[in-house]
C-alpha cells in the first residue's frame, strides 16, 4: 500500500492502492520520476470522479481537503 501524508504538516493522510497513486501519477504534472509531492485543488476531486477514481482515493482526499481549497500532498511506498 501506499501512504499519503499532508506535504506541509507531515500528518499521515492514509493508505491508498498501487491503482489509485497511478491514476493520480496520471492527472498531476511530475517534474521528475522522484517526484513524490502533488498540489491538489478541491475542485479537482469532482472532475477525478468524472474520469473514474476510486471512491477510497476520492474519499480520503476530501476529508485531507475539507475546510480548505486544497491541499499539497506526498507518498511514500
Amino acid at each position: 500500500m501506499i501512504q499519503l501524508f499532508d506535504a506541509d504538516t507531515g500528518k499521515q493522510l492514509g493508505e491508498i492502492s498501487e491503482a489509485d497513486l497511478e491514476f493520480m501519477r496520471s492527472q498531476m504534472e511530475e517534474e521528475s520520476d522522484d517526484d513524490h509531492d502533488y498540489y491538489i485543488h478541491s475542485s479537482q476531486l469532482g472532475t477525478w470522479q468524472a474520469q473514474g477514481a476510486s471512491t477510497e482515493l476520492l474519499s480520503l482526499l476530501n476529508t485531507a481537503i475539507a475546510g480548505k481549497e486544497d491541499i499539497n500532498i506526498r507518498w511514500e511506498s
